[in-house]
Order: C-alpha cells, then structure tokens, then sequence
C-alpha cells in the first residue's frame, strides 16, 4: 500500500507551529521546577520564600495547557472514550468517519467561543495594565496569560480544521 500523500505546505507548517508551542509550554514547566526548587531551597535552608511564586504557578497552568493542547490533539493524544467509535468505525467506516468530523466541527465551536470571549478580556488586560499579585512585593502582567490562551486556542482550532482536511481529502 502507497503512502499517504504528504501534507500541503501550509500544513506542515501549522504542526511545525504546534510543535513549536509545545516547546514553550515544556520550557515552561523546566523554568516553574527549577523555580520550584529555588522557592523551596529558599524557605528551608533561609527562611526566605521567592517573592511571587504562587502567583507565577497560576498564571503558568492556564498558558501551558494552551500551549501543549493542539500538539496533543495532533498526536491524537486527546482524552476520549474509543469503545463508541471503535464499534462504529468497524461497522460503518464512513459513520465513524462523520462522527469524528462532527465532534471536531464541536472542538471548533467549542474553542471559538473561548478563544473570541477571551480577546476582550486580553485588550482589556492589555491597555490597563492589569497585574496579578501585590504592589511592594510581586507583580505580573497577566496579558501575556490571555494572548498564549488565544494563540493556543487558535492553533487548536486549525489542527481540529486540519483533522478533518485529513480524514477526508488527504
């Protein structure tokens, strides 16, 4: 059996993308452990705990999960119950071809929704300057946090796109 046909240019350079995000978001964790270890180096041996790392934890949890989430779904490493599709896949292959495209085109809304409600909330943190944590002590910008939700929500979007592209035209 051929090969697949391999995949347009601007597919391969959205998974190029994905796997770049997905770098970040492991950097990411490498920089809140060596952190961690600091923070609790600093408490035990002087007494003396890293100034914001509660709030930094918080902001890192959301912008990690968004960066490393359209990697996942690419690898097809998302959570997901296989006993249903399994089952319609082997009886109507072209049923559970249509399934799967349904339940990516909800992916998309899904991900629409969050990704067009949170640009307001980002413009918002962006031109006010909103911070987490307490003058005198730790600040962070949070916009940061809103902009990695859209850019991971919207490369998440064009993988769930791109399933389908695959599935059916590929």
């Amino acid at each position: 059996m051929p090969d697949p046909r391999p995949d347009p240019a601007p597919l391969r350079l959205l998974d190029a993308a994905t796997q770049g995000l997905n770098v970040l978001g492991s950097a990411l964790i490498l920089v809140l452990m060596v952190l961690f270890g600091i923070d609790v180096s600093g408490r035990v041996l002087f007494n003396a705990p890293v100034s914001g790392v509660p709030e930094m934890v918080t902001l890192s949890i959301v912008a990690i999960v968004f960066l490393q989430i359209p990697a996942a779904l690419r690898a097809g490493r998302m959570t997901r119950s296989e006993g249903f599709l399994a089952m319609l896949h082997a009886r109507a292959p072209a049923a559970g071809r249509w399934v799967e495209t349904l339940f990516d085109l909800v992916g998309v809304a899904v991900l629409w929704v969050i990704v067009s409600t949170t640009w307001p909330i980002f413009t918002k943190a962006w031109t006010s300057g909103e911070f987490i944590g307490a003058l005198g002590d730790f600040t962070a910008p949070v916009w940061p946090v809103k902009l990695t939700l859209i850019v991971g929500g919207v490369v998440l979007i064009l993988q769930f796109l791109a399933r389908i592209w695959r599935r059916h035209f590929a």
